[in-house]
């Protein structure tokens, strides 16, 4: 999947995103943002810089995922059908969800990491629940 628009809203509000099955939470602290142009030539065998900065998300298009920098879902992981976690040099996310909730284990994200494929992690946004978190 190709992240071609996204929303800015830069409301300077920190979130942590949970599972709405069981309020497990699916992130650490995370701040709205842009997806990067990455400009990166997928075709040289190598894994794509990350679409969106370390501790930031961003919203795709059309509102249904939330796409984030691939070390910030730590309360995810990998799907147990081996059939989701198909790439070669890392998860290609054309099969389906391949991230799951570690607390309860309901499909949660897809994660593209192959050599071949754009660098992120998206949430799915009727899946989660996005908390503020006060300070």
């Amino acid at each position: 999947m190709k992240v071609v628009e996204l929303r800015a809203r830069h409301t300077g509000s920190v979130i942590v995103f949970a599972c709405t099955e069981c309020e497990h939470p699916l992130t650490g602290d995370l701040q709205e943002s842009q997806c990067f142009e990455t400009g990166d030539n997928l075709s040289d065998h190598r894994i794509a810089d990350p679409l969106v900065a370390q501790g930031t998300y961003a919203i795709n298009y059309d509102s249904t995922q939330f796409i984030l920098h691939p070390d910030d879902a730590p309360g995810t992981v990998r799907h147990p059908d081996s059939k989701r976690r198909n790439g070669c040099c890392g998860l290609d996310g054309q099969d389906g969800p391949n991230l799951v909730c570690a607390g309860c284990g309901i499909d949660v994200a897809t994660k593209e990491s192959d050599c071949w494929t754009d660098n992120y992690v998206a949430l799915i946004a009727a899946a989660v629940v996005p908390n503020r978190v006060r300070r």
